[in-house]
């Protein structure tokens, strides 16, 4: 249902990239790094680890024809929505339609029953079992994404740190001084967060005459080849500690699967995570032979690789794994960017350009 007309293209000119609040996001450090690689002959062009799909958005920009793959499904609803989708929109009544509630559907409560004090409040929590239920009934990818994005983004609006890592609903209605967050922002209703995301989605979306795609996959299943591989892998820091991106937003990643989401609780957790899964992005015994076998696997390719000057591995010892495999390797500094909840303000951006 609801194919619907497709409206006139934007001109990619006024095409802006959507606000986010992910952590860990490149949407700031996006025109820096295109600046960085511009003078590299390229057209085909994988973005490994999408994420919020900031730097596959701007490569987009540049006219490049470009893959978004990302591990996480909440995330490649993103990559569907504005990288892989060229064309297609959310109309005003599609929006209204969303958010209403429809006498013939029958309506789940499994976040209002489940997630009750942890999130959202009640009312919030039967209003996202709605709306899941509601987008759900999309039958074009493009649209089903558009919504879903919207649905992700105005729930992490409306979480304290923007982040699903603790039971901390209190926090939104304690009567404290506050160093951090928004109390107007996080009391603003969900309709409104939904469609103000909508609507930036919207004007985000234009066609740059290639024909891009969105990919579900670990990276070692990715299959093709490509010009220039950008690669921007979860985090470890100098302490060892790994940034679980699935761990931070598992709340979104439950609403992938909404239907089989009770069978994937971590019911020891008093946040209702997901079971846990191991990944050698976060060991840091197992990060080492991980780079190296991606950098192998994309020798072909130019590597263009966004750390963290003090992370595992160190900056030299990334080098060398990466000059294994290209002849020339350069690296870049940003100099002192610091992440949402990030203590440490010695931490450089750095860029590595293998080719």
């Amino acid at each position: 249902m609801f194919i619907g007309a497709q409206h006139s293209l934007f001109p990619s000119l006024t095409a802006e990239f959507p606000s986010t609040r992910y952590q860990g996001s490149k949407a700031k450090l996006a025109d820096w790094i295109w600046e960085q690689i511009t003078d590299l002959s390229f057209v085909t062009c994988l973005d490994a680890f999408g994420g919020t799909g900031a730097v596959a958005y701007r490569l987009k920009k540049a006219g490049k024809q470009v893959t978004y793959n990302d591990l996480l499904r909440f995330n490649y609803y993103v990559g569907l929505a504005l990288i892989e989708n060229s064309e297609t929109f959310l109309s005003p009544e599609e929006v209204d339609w969303v958010l209403e509630q429809h006498a013939d559907f029958d309506y789940p409560t499994f976040v209002h029953d489940i997630f009750s004090d942890i999130y959202f409040t009640d009312e919030e929590n039967a209003w996202i079992d709605q709306t899941i239920t509601n987008i759900r009934h999309f039958t074009h990818p493009h649209k089903f994404a558009l919504a879903f994005f919207a649905l992700c983004q105005a729930c992490i609006i409306k979480r304290p740190y923007n982040l699903f890592h603790r039971k901390n609903l209190y926090v939104r209605f304690a009567d404290v001084e506050r160093s951090f967050g928004n109390k107007t922002t996080w009391d603003r209703p969900f309709d409104e967060w939904f469609r103000s995301t909508v609507d930036e989605a919207n004007h985000a979306i234009f066609d740059n005459g290639m024909v891009n795609r969105a990919l579900n996959v670990d990276v070692f299943n990715v299959t093709g080849d490509y010009d220039l591989v950008y690669i921007d892998t979860p985090y470890i820091s100098k302490q060892g500690v790994g940034v679980d991106y699935r761990d931070f937003y598992h709340f979104l990643e439950g609403l992938t699967m909404y239907d089989e989401w009770v069978n994937h609780l971590d019911r020891q957790s008093k946040h209702r995570r997901l079971q846990p899964e191991k990944s050698e992005w976060t060991d840091k015994k197992k990060i080492y032979s991980a780079f190296d076998q991606l950098f192998r696997k994309f020798a072909d390719s130019y590597l263009v690789v966004s750390y963290r000057s003090d992370g595992i591995p160190s900056e030299s010892e990334l080098m060398a794994l990466l000059q294994k495999y290209k002849r020339n390797v350069r690296v870049e500094h940003y100099g002192r960017y610091k992440y949402v909840l990030s203590t440490n303000s010695e931490s450089k951006e750095i860029l590595l350009i293998g080719t």
